[in-house]
C-alpha cells in the first residue's frame, strides 16, 4: 500500500487501448488507485471516446510530491488518488483545475470537497477484522479510539506506515482533535504489533497472531471471494455510530491545472464517476464502493447507506499533519 514519504518513484508506464474511434488524441494520468481497476475503467473510458490514456502508476504522496515538484511542468493531465489526503495536499498548492459541475453532480455531495477542484469516484470503509474463534462480538470495542486502552495491547495491527492508515488517523484528527488523536497514537504505539499492509494484517488475525487490525473493508471481501483463505476465522466489525472507526475514505480524481489536453482530462475525470465508469467499478473483483448516484454498489457489500461514516470535509483531512504526529508517537 501506499506510503507518506518519498518524493519521487520510478514509474510503470502503461498504454492502455479498449479500441473506440482513431485520432482521440491520448492524456497521461498519474495513477495511485489499484491499477487493474483503473486500467479497466480507463480501457472502458478509451473504448468510448477514441482518448488513449498513458498511465504511471505510483503511490499516493509520491505522486502528489511529484506533481508538487514538476509544478508547471508536469505532464500530467489527471491526477488519481486511493486516499484523499494526497489529493488535498495537490489542491492545496493550487496545481489542480476546477471540475466541472457537471461531473461533480454526478457524486453525492459527501464525496466532493469544498474546494469543488476534484472529486470522489470510489470509496472505502475503514473496518477491524477480528478472529471469531478467540473474541466474540461483545468483547470488541465500541469505538476505534478504545483502541488505545490497556486491554488492547498486542492484540491488534496496523500498517503505520500506509496511506490508508494514514487517512484513517487523519479522520481520527478530524473528528476528535489533536491532542485526544495524539494520545490515541501513543496508545497504539504501546499496543499494536506494525505489518506492511492491510493484506498482512488480515492474514495475522486470520492465524490469531494477533485478534484484530484495522484495515478497510475491501480486502477482508476479496479474500472471501476468491477463497477464504486469509479470512476465513475472521469477521468483520463496522464501528458506524459516526465514530472516527467508520470513516470512509474517498479515492480521488482531479485535473491537474497544467494538463495541455483540459477538455480531454475533464472528460475522463467525468467518466470516472459516470454511470459506464462506475458500472466498471461495481462489478470489477475491487470490492470497493461505487459512489455515483444512479448506480448501485456490489451487493455482496454491506450498503453504503448504512455505514454511518462521520462527517469529514475531504479537502480537510491533513496528511503532512498526521505524518508528524505519526513521527512524534514514534510509529513511523
Amino acid at each position: 500500500m501506499a506510503t507518506a514519504v518519498g518524493l519521487a518513484v520510478a514509474m510503470i508506464v502503461t498504454a492502455c487501448s479498449g479500441g473506440g474511434s482513431a485520432g482521440g488524441g491520448s492524456l497521461t494520468l498519474y495513477n495511485a488507485q489499484h491499477e487493474d481497476l483503473v486500467k479497466a475503467m480507463v480501457d472502458g473510458f478509451t473504448k468510448e471516446t477514441g482518448i488513449k490514456v498513458n498511465i504511471r502508476s505510483g503511490k499516493d504522496f509520491e505522486l502528489a510530491n511529484q506533481i508538487v515538484q514538476e509544478g508547471g511542468a508536469s505532464p500530467a493531465d489527471v491526477f488519481v488518488t486511493e486516499n484523499s489526503p494526497a489529493m488535498s495536499l495537490v489542491d492545496g498548492k493550487g496545481l489542480l483545475a476546477k471540475l466541472d459541475d457537471a461531473t461533480l453532480a454526478q457524486v453525492p455531495g459527501q464525496f466532493v470537497p469544498s474546494s469543488r477542484n476534484w472529486t470522489g469516484f470510489a470509496a472505502r470503509s475503514t473496518v477491524l477484522p477480528y478472529n471469531a474463534k478467540t473474541l466474540t462480538p461483545a468483547q470488541l470495542p465500541t469505538s476505534i479510539m478504545d483502541l488505545a486502552q490497556p486491554q488492547w495491547k498486542d492484540k491488534i495491527g496496523i500498517a503505520a506506515a500506509g496511506a490508508d492508515f494514514q487517512a484513517i488517523v487523519s479522520a481520527v484528527l478530524d473528528v476528535k482533535g489533536e491532542a485526544a488523536a495524539q494520545q490515541w497514537l501513543a496508545g497504539l504505539k504501546t499496543n499494536a504489533k506494525i505489518y506492511q499492509s492491510n493484506s498482512v494484517i488480515l492474514k495475522a488475525v486470520n492465524v490469531g497472531e494477533i485478534q484484530a487490525g484495522v484495515i478497510y473493508h475491501y480486502y477482508w471481501y476479496k479474500d472471501r471471494a476468491e477463497s477464504g483463505a486469509n479470512s476465513a476465522n475472521t469477521e468483520l466489525k463496522f464501528f458506524g455510530s459516526k465514530d472516527p472507526g467508520a470513516f470512509v475514505s474517498v479515492s480521488g480524481a482531479g485535473v491537474v491545472k497544467t494538463s495541455k489536453n483540459p477538455a480531454q482530462a475533464q472528460q475522463l475525470v467525468k467518466y470516472l464517476t459516470a454511470k459506464n465508469g462506475q458500472q466498471i467499478l461495481a462489478d470489477s473483483t475491487a470490492m470497493e464502493y461505487a459512489i455515483a448516484k444512479d448506480i448501485t454498489p456490489n451487493p455482496k457489500l454491506k450498503p453504503l447507506g448504512e455505514l454511518d461514516p462521520p462527517t469529514i470535509d475531504v479537502a480537510k483531512l491533513n496528511g503532512p499533519k498526521v505524518v508528524e504526529m505519526m513521527q512524534k508517537a514514534g510509529l513511523i
